[in-house]
């Protein structure tokens, strides 16, 4: 696994800590950020920085907590940007964290598939 991407000792400390339940979590983040990801990408369409500054903010902590931290500094970027109220620049912004986002779901999805179905 590509530790540009996603930090293995985070993951493997969650994995220690959530046992049986780690599969699920990877399954819950990878659907939470999709929704987090639609949020971004409507607040980017409607020019809203409030609605984009929270939804990354979110965003941002929960890569952190997965150790995304490409995506969770492009969150970071992202949220500070429409802090200040800058949205010039947002849409290449956001187009870095799908791109990001991309690679890590189907890391996540690999990293899934080591764990069997109940």
């Amino acid at each position: 696994m590509s530790d540009n991407h996603l930090d293995r000792d985070v993951l493997n400390t969650l994995q220690d800590i959530m046992e049986d339940e780690y599969p699920v979590l990877l399954d819950t983040f990878v659907t939470d950020s999709e929704e987090r990801l639609r949020l971004l990408q409507d607040a980017q369409q409607e020019q809203d920085a409030q609605a984009m500054r929270r939804a990354a903010h979110s965003f941002k902590g929960s890569c952190s907590n997965m150790g995304a931290k490409v995506l969770a500094e492009s969150c970071r970027d992202l949220e500070e940007l429409a802090r200040r109220g800058e949205l010039a620049g947002s849409a290449q912004l956001v187009s870095r964290i799908e791109r990001e986002f991309a690679i890590v779901r189907i890391l996540l999805k690999s990293e899934r598939q080591r764990f069997p179905t109940r």
